[in-house]
């Protein structure tokens, strides 16, 4: 005996990135080929061999946060306390994302309203750290009580360290108390959250999700990391021209931060209070590579499996076979991530997976202009390919210049490409070998159920 899976649309997205402070702005601002990347202004930079990085401008955070205030979110002091600079981009994406779909204004018990989030929490600073250790004498003892006294180190860091906090002050500030997911698997956290989302409804445990990502690293306890294992950009002529995904010369990627949001409904929830619907959510496919934890693995075979799972979960596999159909898939919005590594092996993962078709199939990366946002870029770009088949638009992969021989598919370098399409494949795969593909879909009324 078959279940029937409900189908799950698309009814409203939001975001904030470097390049736009919605979700219009950020799509216009790619489709020029306009990069957010910057010299980092938030935090001192000296002596280390990089200092870029798409920060969020701060007169847009101060706009946000107006937003915020003026829509009346549900805050008071204490949850207020717990607000990260990510969980404020956060509710602003997903501000917009509601806005857009008519979510806040639903008479619907609101236990029928789920989230799903990709977050990682605040990382500690480095005044905190410095402040905790006067009270240790570096012989394992801390003096608790004499820190207690001392102040000066508010309790909420705690909290705000909590990767689960982001999707619970989602859920509080906008009264929805329906399933509540936090996901921190690097980055693929923003697709997992919405993939996993998608198979709440699809399962009937909610009737609408809020899916998406955010992130804030951009501080130098989250940057240096990267930093020593020489993960980052660090040859450029100028910032813009840093991230290069495809490109021969590119040399790893450049550090942003951001959040998106889409909110996921039930097909049959959305056509009886006549929702504008911008899209499906066709198939989703999640694997770990289970090789290493700063690796990905080489031949690519997490990647491998996570996009033949989402073509299956899809239905657009040739029956009793693991090959795609031949118009499966119009378009691929890659991981692309401008290391050398990830690069090649996602070339390599999609020519696996759709074998001869693989050349005919347009790819781009978003992260030319965005930079990587880490847990929110999975949620960016599924929004972004929203957009890209509402308008019929591929964007582009800027600061493209020299072709790699062994990264030959069919890039979209420098410039948007106009192009009707209708199913994309949004490949988002994590530092640590987790990996998440969303298969997105044009809104096709007539489409059997699955």
């Amino acid at each position: 005996m078959t279940t029937c899976k409900r189908r799950v649309v698309v009814t409203g997205y939001g975001m904030v990135t470097p390049i736009g402070r919605n979700a219009d702005e950020t799509f216009e601002n790619a489709s020029m080929g306009v990069s957010g990347i910057r010299r980092i202004e938030s935090f001192d930079t000296s002596g280390l061999p990089t200092n870029i990085g798409g920060e969020i401008a701060p007169e847009w955070m101060a706009a946000i946060s107006k937003t915020l205030y003026e829509a009346n979110i549900r805050y008071d002091g204490r949850i207020e306390k717990f607000v990260t600079r990510s969980d404020t981009l956060m509710l602003a994406a997903t501000l917009e994302a509601i806005g857009m779909a008519g979510v806040d204004m639903l008479d619907i018990e609101r236990q029928h309203i789920g989230v799903s989030l990709g977050n990682h929490g605040q990382n500690p600073s480095i005044e905190d750290m410095v402040f905790l250790h006067r009270f240790y004498d570096g012989k394992g003892n801390w003096d608790v009580k004499a820190l207690t006294r001392a102040g000066g180190y508010p309790l909420f860091n705690f909290f705000k360290r909590k990767p689960d906090v982001a999707s619970a002050l989602v859920g509080v500030a906008f009264r929805f108390s329906g399933p509540n997911l936090s996901i921190s698997s690097a980055c693929a956290a923003g697709a997992q959250a919405i993939g996993e989302a998608f198979c709440l409804i699809r399962e009937g445990r909610a009737k609408i999700m809020i899916a998406g990502g955010a992130e804030a690293c951009l501080d130098y306890t989250g940057y240096v990391g990267f930093v020593l294992i020489k993960a980052l950009a660090e040859k450029y002529t100028e910032p813009q021209k840093a991230s290069r995904p495809f490109d021969r010369r590119r040399d790893g990627f450049v550090m942003s931060e951001g959040a998106g949001a889409i909110v996921l409904e039930d097909l049959d929830h959305a056509i009886n209070r006549k929702a504008v619907i911008y899209g499906e959510l066709l198939g989703y496919g999640s694997s770990a590579d289970a090789y290493r934890i700063t690796d990905t693995h080489p031949k690519g075979e997490g990647a491998i499996l996570a996009m033949k799972a989402a073509l299956k979960d899809a239905n657009l596999l040739v029956p009793e076979t693991t090959q795609p159909l031949p118009d499966a898939i119009d378009y691929i919005n890659a991981h692309g991530t401008s290391t050398v590594q990830n690069d090649l092996t996602e070339t390599g993962a999609i020519k696996q997976v759709f074998g001869d078709m693989a050349k005919a199939i347009p790819v781009s990366s978003n992260k030319s202009m965005i930079g990587h946002t880490i847990a929110a870029a999975g949620a960016i770009e599924g929004v972004l390919s929203i957009m890209g088949i509402n308008r019929s638009l591929l964007l582009p992969t800027i600061n493209y210049e020299h072709p790699d021989p062994k990264c030959n598919l069919d890039y979209i370098t420098n410039e948007a490409r106009p192009k009707e399409h209708k199913r994309v494949l949004s490949n988002s795969f994590g530092f640590g070998g987790q990996n998440a593909c969303l298969c997105i879909g044009k809104f096709e009324n007539s489409a059997p159920s699955k």
